[in-house]
């Protein structure tokens, strides 16, 4: 399958859109499940977009940044794997594996605003001291314009105007390449997973993960759908319980302080 000029254009403006998001962080549109949605949208073909958004999404959950390291970016993943498997054939996770050069890119251009925008914070002090306020924002929103427009430029050539070569590149792959590739995609995503829980698990939440993980394993269901709602059940009542014991917890500090006089 060929992509159209269009829908490189219209790719180019979901690129630039989503990347203005990941810098300002404000509705997470550049997670790969959101920008591979909106891809599938793009090509006429949405339930390949949310698959491949999945399958990527899981893989990228455990990659954030820490300190000053940039991990490779979920926004090219979740965009280049639906193309790669559109255009190629190939299965999602065989389009994930081949989407990680161009997610390692992405990296690269990430470290490179980076490091040429080190100027920047220099700028705003200056702006800040002198109460400018029309230059601060001014230069602000310049630079993230100028970085979401680059990147969507970026993306344009990734999936139109180098889609033949490209394509070409993915065809020549011998069986057994390919083979070694769909097996990572596979595993990609019990790794993200993974990096994730190492992240994010303790002691207190070990019961929600038994809970989840017997249903999910163990139980009959259609979909995932239960498990979420349980999820989301169990997420309000521990929100509940933990107001309360704060409220409580508050309450006796300041009964405490009225009868020692402190």
């Amino acid at each position: 399958m060929q992509l159209t000029l269009v829908q490189g254009l219209l790719l180019f403006i979901v690129g630039a859109i989503c990347q203005f998001d990941q810098q300002t962080e404000a509705f997470y549109w550049f997670r790969p499940m959101v920008a591979s949605f909106f891809t599938g949208i793009i090509l006429g073909n949405v339930e390949l977009g949310v698959t491949c958004g999945a399958v990527t999404e899981l893989a990228y959950l455990g990659m954030t940044n820490v300190g000053g390291t940039v991990p490779p970016d979920p926004l090219f993943a979740g965009i280049m794997t639906v193309v790669l498997a559109y255009t190629t054939g190939k299965t999602p996770e065989t389009a994930l594996g081949l989407s990680y050069p161009f997610a390692l890119l992405a990296q690269g251009i990430g470290i490179l605003f980076k490091t040429v925008y080190s100027f920047v914070p220099h700028k705003l002090d200056k702006y800040a001291a002198e109460a400018d306020v029309k230059h601060f924002n001014g230069l602000i929103w310049g630079v993230t314009i100028f970085e979401a427009v680059f990147c969507g430029f970026v993306i344009f050539l990734c999936t139109y105007a180098l889609q033949a070569p490209i394509q070409a590149f993915v065809n020549s792959f011998p069986t057994w390449v390919t083979h070694g590739l769909e097996i990572a995609g596979g595993v990609l995503p019990a790794v993200g997973l993974a990096m994730l829980l190492l992240s994010t698990l303790k002691p207190e939440t070990y019961p929600y993960l038994f809970i989840g993980f017997i249903m999910a394993t163990f139980l009959k269901m259609p979909n995932v759908l239960p498990v979420a709602i349980v999820g989301a059940a169990l997420a309000a009542i521990d929100y509940r319980y933990q107001k309360r014991f704060d409220e409580c917890g508050t309450a006796a500090i300041d009964d405490g302080g009225d009868s020692d006089g402190i």
